[in-house]
């Protein structure tokens, strides 16, 4: 059998960062979602409710690429009370050709952070305005951090406005991140607030009720919402996902089940026309069609995504000699 290459999250953070070129080989794997080949079967989730406790299971197999990840992603929420930390997990590569094992990604959930930021930016640089004077962020955890340093990739930005339920944490933030970003960042009065100023606004929180309600909406303004990735999880109005002038999500089976098109459907107010990310990548849909346009982005994070980052981290890690080769 052949060798096995072990890689650590540290090695991973060497191999892989949130830029340019990590946007655009999500934004081929979404291509590629959307011209056939690609078998990506729905999410396998598992509530262990006694242990305050989640598991999903995400894979893909993407034509082209050499292999295929499947995740394991597990979230224990009491973990911080032991000194533990609450997410954490693994990819295991395997060859596309022969399915044999060819790596094990030690990542901790780091190689999901940076994907999911990753798509944050695809779908900036095809929805939202082409002039971005305020980014508006809901939430200020780590996916708030990153979803910000990925849209400045793909759109310039004068200034960010952040609001979380927590006023203590949206402050350290704005301190934070106005070094990071290089511009300044201030914190909202409120919600309403935070997205009436702002061109570009992402949710980044598990909100089990609407966030953003479907009044707020004004002319030029994009959303992304990337926080609801499970049935009780809810950050968009349904009655913003009608109003909106367009709806579009990663992916309409996993919106429907778990984004927020399930919540859209329960409330009898499903948008009228809606298209998935990766038409729009692929160019058999368009991107923005109007500066006024109001626009709304689902996502719930896809196994292609998956595949695509850890194949791209095995090929960085080959490349500068990274890893523990195991003989098996």
């Amino acid at each position: 059998m052949p060798d096995v290459t072990i890689l650590t999250e540290a090695e991973l953070r060497r191999c892989v960062s949130l830029d340019e070129e990590t946007v655009a080989i999500v934004e081929k794997a979404f291509a590629a979602l959307a011209g056939g080949g690609v078998v990506m079967p729905p999410i396998l989730s598992m509530a262990i409710a006694e242990q305050h406790g989640e598991v999903d299971v995400k894979t893909a197999y993407v034509p082209g690429l050499d292999g295929f990840a499947i995740k394991v992603s597990p979230g224990f929420f009491d973990n911080p009370k032991r000194g533990l930390p609450s997410l954490n997990g693994l990819m295991v590569l395997f060859d596309a050709e022969t399915g044999i094992v060819k790596a094990v990604l030690l990542d901790n959930g780091f190689l999901t952070d940076v994907r999911t930021a990753a798509a944050g930016a695809v779908a900036a640089k095809y929805l939202a305005p082409a002039n971005v004077t305020t980014a508006g962020v809901i939430g200020a955890g780590l996916q708030a951090d990153l979803q910000m340093r990925a849209l400045k990739l793909v759109r310039d930005v004068d200034e960010v406005v952040v609001w979380a339920r927590d006023a203590a944490k949206a402050a350290a933030y704005a301190k934070r991140m106005t070094d990071e970003l290089g511009c300044p960042v201030r914190v909202a009065e409120s919600a309403e607030a935070c997205v009436r100023d702002a061109q570009v606004v992402v949710t980044t929180t598990p909100a089990r009720a609407p966030l953003i309600e479907a009044g707020w909406l004004h002319p030029g303004l994009h959303i992304t919402a990337m926080g609801s990735d499970a049935s009780e999880k809810n950050e968009i109005a349904p009655a913003a996902l009608a109003a909106a002038d367009r709806f579009v999500c990663d992916r309409r089976a996993q919106s429907e089940a778990l984004g927020e098109l399930r919540s859209a459907i329960a409330a009898g107010t499903v948008p009228a026309k809606f298209d998935e990310l990766g038409e729009i990548c692929a160019g058999t849909k368009p991107g923005r069609t109007s500066d006024d346009a109001v626009t709304i982005c689902d996502l719930t994070g896809t196994g292609v995504q998956d595949t695509a980052i850890a194949t791209h981290a095995h090929a960085r890690a080959v490349a500068m000699g990274m890893g523990s080769v195991i003989a098996t």
